[in-house]
């Protein structure tokens, strides 16, 4: 599944179309996708402009005028691409197929741009992702939001704010970390190679990185800046282009050429001086890759 830094990718490679840009025309070609449509999806959104693009954990937000927003998951395999003219806008280099199947394009988002008319179509093989409207007023209360925790690009994340929600827990710092409720839009990929950039076994309690008042110990700002700066490695390298991730224009990341763990099970660690072989165990249905040796 796309992780944030995919999100992001996707948000920034549409935004120089979409942003200005009139929505002619929302073309829905099924009913549903992983979810049924909202009732009047099409005529609610048609005929508006769009603000702005963002992003929200792993959701991209696409702001009409007059306060509607329209909320979409890429799910496992959904991605966007950009058509104008005669045919589609696909620059970049490839490093896996790309699916371009016109029967897995779902919708059509019919734009008047700077430039003229252009496509903005979500294709979505396996239709895990889904689109829904809501209101930009109340969407910290929307069903989607209310519980997310701190971005992890944002201010509010710090050692302080994760020593206060693992403060006591015995639960693996891998499950703490990956609870949306505490850090919003981070997933499986992000959280081994953070951990691993840490020093820090998957498998600690996460209370262990609080003492005994509370306060973070080393470990947790050491993990904290961890995060925060393979999310902001992620997003720069264009995200990691797993599977069916594309970026908006075609091409594909290529963050995963600096996996340090993720999918690097039996290879050696790539930490200094660290003579370990990254290994890969399951928690919670989920793959972990982490060096034994080095990870404490």
């Amino acid at each position: 599944m796309p992780e944030l830094p995919e999100v992001e990718t996707v948000r920034r490679g549409l935004a120089p179309t979409m942003e200005g840009a009139l929505l002619v025309r929302a073309e829905l070609r099924r009913p549903d996708l992983r979810f049924p449509f909202p009732v009047n999806f099409s005529a609610s959104v048609s005929g508006r402009r769009i603000v702005a693009l963002s992003r929200r954990a792993k959701y991209l937000m696409i702001d009409l005028e007059g306060g509607d927003v329209i909320v979409a998951h890429l799910g496992m395999s959904g991605s966007f691409r950009i058509e104008a003219g005669e045919g589609p806008a696909t620059p970049g280099a490839f490093h896996h197929p790309r699916g371009k199947d016109e029967k897995h394009d779902h919708v059509v988002f019919h734009l008047e741009g700077r430039s003229g008319p252009v496509r903005v179509i979500y294709n979505d093989p396996r239709r895990f992702g889904f689109m829904d409207l809501a209101r930009r007023d109340t969407l910290s209360e929307h069903a989607f939001f209310r519980e997310l925790g701190a971005e992890p690009t944002g201010n509010a994340l710090d050692a302080a704010y994760l020593a206060a929600r693992f403060d006591g827990k015995a639960q693996p710092l891998k499950a703490a970390l990956l609870d949306q409720r505490t850090i919003a839009g981070l997933g499986n990929i992000y959280v081994c190679e953070a951990l691993w950039r840490a020093g820090l076994s998957p498998l600690r309690a996460a209370g262990s990185l609080v003492d005994k008042r509370g306060r973070p110990r080393q470990g947790l700002l050491t993990l904290t800046e961890a995060i925060r700066q393979v999310i902001a490695d992620a997003i720069a390298a264009g995200g990691s282009s797993l599977k069916d991730h594309i970026q908006a224009d075609g091409s594909l990341g290529y963050f995963q050429h600096s996996f340090s763990v993720y999918d690097r099970e039996g290879e050696a660690c790539r930490t200094p001086g660290c003579d370990g072989t990254v290994a890969r165990i399951v928690q919670a249905v989920r793959s972990t890759f982490f060096c034994p040796l080095c990870q404490k």
